[in-house]
Protein backbone atom coordinates (compact mmCIF):
# COMPACT_ATOMS: atom_id res chain seq x y z
CA UNK A 1 0.00 0.00 0.00
CA UNK A 2 1.20 3.60 -0.67
CA UNK A 3 1.47 6.20 2.11
CA UNK A 4 -1.42 8.65 0.10
CA UNK A 5 -4.07 8.39 2.93
CA UNK A 6 -5.66 5.47 1.35
CA UNK A 7 -4.74 2.92 3.66
CA UNK A 8 -7.85 2.65 5.85
CA UNK A 9 -7.65 0.68 9.32
CA UNK A 10 -11.41 -0.25 10.61
CA UNK A 11 -10.66 -0.69 14.99
CA UNK A 12 -13.88 -1.98 17.00
CA UNK A 13 -13.84 -0.39 20.27
CA UNK A 14 -15.76 -1.66 23.20
CA UNK A 15 -13.93 -0.06 26.17
CA UNK A 16 -11.58 -3.17 27.24
CA UNK A 17 -8.17 -3.39 27.37
CA UNK A 18 -7.74 -5.69 24.39
CA UNK A 19 -9.90 -2.88 22.12
CA UNK A 20 -7.69 -0.24 23.60
CA UNK A 21 -4.38 -2.47 21.86
CA UNK A 22 -5.73 -2.39 18.96
CA UNK A 23 -6.78 0.86 18.32
CA UNK A 24 -3.12 1.82 19.81
CA UNK A 25 -1.98 -0.42 16.53
CA UNK A 26 -4.21 0.93 14.33
CA UNK A 27 -3.10 4.51 14.77
CA UNK A 28 0.31 3.72 14.87
CA UNK A 29 0.01 2.01 11.76
CA UNK A 30 -1.94 4.86 10.01
CA UNK A 31 0.70 7.14 11.28
CA UNK A 32 3.28 5.02 9.75
CA UNK A 33 1.20 4.59 6.50
CA UNK A 34 -0.42 7.96 6.16
CA UNK A 35 -3.84 5.91 6.52
CA UNK A 36 -6.89 6.60 8.49
CA UNK A 37 -8.86 5.39 11.39
CA UNK A 38 -12.85 4.33 11.47
CA UNK A 39 -13.19 3.36 15.05
CA UNK A 40 -16.32 1.56 15.25
CA UNK A 41 -18.28 1.11 18.73
CA UNK A 42 -21.73 -1.20 17.96
CA UNK A 43 -24.83 -1.31 20.17
CA UNK A 44 -27.58 -3.44 19.97
CA UNK A 45 -30.70 -4.16 22.18
CA UNK A 46 -30.13 -6.69 25.13
CA UNK A 47 -32.15 -9.93 23.97
CA UNK A 48 -34.40 -10.90 26.59
CA UNK A 49 -35.79 -14.60 27.12
CA UNK A 50 -38.18 -14.30 30.43
CA UNK A 51 -41.62 -12.22 30.19
CA UNK A 52 -41.11 -10.41 33.46
CA UNK A 53 -41.28 -7.13 30.91
CA UNK A 54 -38.26 -5.35 31.97
CA UNK A 55 -38.21 -1.75 31.32
CA UNK A 56 -35.39 -0.79 29.28
CA UNK A 57 -33.60 2.93 29.00
CA UNK A 58 -33.23 2.22 24.60
CA UNK A 59 -31.70 5.30 24.51
CA UNK A 60 -29.40 4.87 27.31
CA UNK A 61 -27.90 1.70 25.03
CA UNK A 62 -26.49 4.41 22.08
CA UNK A 63 -25.60 6.88 24.95
CA UNK A 64 -23.67 4.67 26.22
CA UNK A 65 -22.04 3.20 22.83
CA UNK A 66 -21.10 6.72 22.21
CA UNK A 67 -19.49 8.02 25.57
CA UNK A 68 -16.96 4.77 25.15
CA UNK A 69 -16.06 5.20 21.72
CA UNK A 70 -15.65 9.56 22.21
CA UNK A 71 -13.51 8.53 25.43
CA UNK A 72 -11.25 6.36 23.05
CA UNK A 73 -11.19 8.56 20.57
CA UNK A 74 -10.38 11.11 22.63
CA UNK A 75 -7.94 9.51 24.43
CA UNK A 76 -5.72 8.93 20.80
CA UNK A 77 -6.21 12.62 19.55
CA UNK A 78 -3.68 14.74 18.49
CA UNK A 79 -1.25 11.96 17.42
CA UNK A 80 -1.82 13.16 13.86
CA UNK A 81 -3.94 10.46 12.12
CA UNK A 82 -7.13 11.33 10.99
CA UNK A 83 -9.47 9.12 12.99
CA UNK A 84 -13.55 9.19 12.17
CA UNK A 85 -15.85 7.72 14.90
CA UNK A 86 -19.05 5.96 14.41
CA UNK A 87 -21.55 4.42 16.56
CA UNK A 88 -23.78 1.74 14.80
CA UNK A 89 -26.87 -0.07 15.84
CA UNK A 90 -26.29 -4.03 15.19
CA UNK A 91 -24.49 -6.87 16.52
CA UNK A 92 -20.74 -5.98 16.72
CA UNK A 93 -19.13 -8.28 14.76
CA UNK A 94 -21.94 -7.92 11.85
CA UNK A 95 -20.89 -4.61 11.73
CA UNK A 96 -17.31 -5.03 11.90
CA UNK A 97 -17.72 -7.06 8.92
CA UNK A 98 -19.86 -4.43 6.98
CA UNK A 99 -17.20 -1.76 7.79
CA UNK A 100 -14.68 -4.33 6.13
CA UNK A 101 -15.63 -3.76 2.89
CA UNK A 102 -13.75 -0.68 2.81
CA UNK A 103 -11.14 -1.24 4.96
CA UNK A 104 -7.10 -2.73 3.89
CA UNK A 105 -7.09 -4.20 7.69
CA UNK A 106 -9.56 -4.70 11.23
CA UNK A 107 -8.03 -4.49 14.42
CA UNK A 108 -9.71 -6.21 17.30
CA UNK A 109 -9.62 -7.08 20.43
CA UNK A 110 -10.07 -10.74 21.22
CA UNK A 111 -13.36 -10.83 23.15
CA UNK A 112 -14.90 -7.70 24.74
CA UNK A 113 -16.63 -7.08 28.12
CA UNK A 114 -19.07 -9.88 27.93
CA UNK A 115 -19.10 -13.38 27.08
CA UNK A 116 -17.03 -16.00 28.85
CA UNK A 117 -13.76 -15.44 30.17
CA UNK A 118 -11.84 -18.88 29.64
CA UNK A 119 -12.52 -18.55 25.97
CA UNK A 120 -9.34 -17.64 23.74
CA UNK A 121 -11.25 -15.64 20.89
CA UNK A 122 -14.95 -13.95 21.84
CA UNK A 123 -17.39 -14.64 19.05
CA UNK A 124 -17.44 -11.29 17.99
CA UNK A 125 -13.75 -11.47 16.84
CA UNK A 126 -14.43 -15.07 15.72
CA UNK A 127 -16.91 -14.48 13.50
CA UNK A 128 -15.01 -11.17 12.48
CA UNK A 129 -12.20 -13.27 11.19
CA UNK A 130 -13.81 -15.74 9.37
CA UNK A 131 -16.20 -13.50 7.82
CA UNK A 132 -14.18 -9.88 6.90
CA UNK A 133 -13.23 -8.71 4.03
CA UNK A 134 -9.97 -8.03 4.51
CA UNK A 135 -7.06 -9.40 6.81
CA UNK A 136 -7.72 -9.25 10.89
CA UNK A 137 -5.55 -8.45 13.43
CA UNK A 138 -6.59 -9.54 17.05
CA UNK A 139 -5.06 -8.51 20.32
CA UNK A 140 -5.10 -10.67 23.10
CA UNK A 141 -4.62 -9.36 26.83
CA UNK A 142 -2.45 -10.24 28.97
CA UNK A 143 -2.46 -14.05 30.23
Amino acid sequence: MTGDGNYRIVVGVDGSAESRAAMDWAVAEAKLRNGQVLAVTAWNFPYVSNGFGQAWNYQGFETDARAILDEECARVLDQGVGITPRVVQGSPASVLIDASRDADVVAIGSRGLGGFTGLVLGSTSTQTVHHAHCPVLVFRGQS
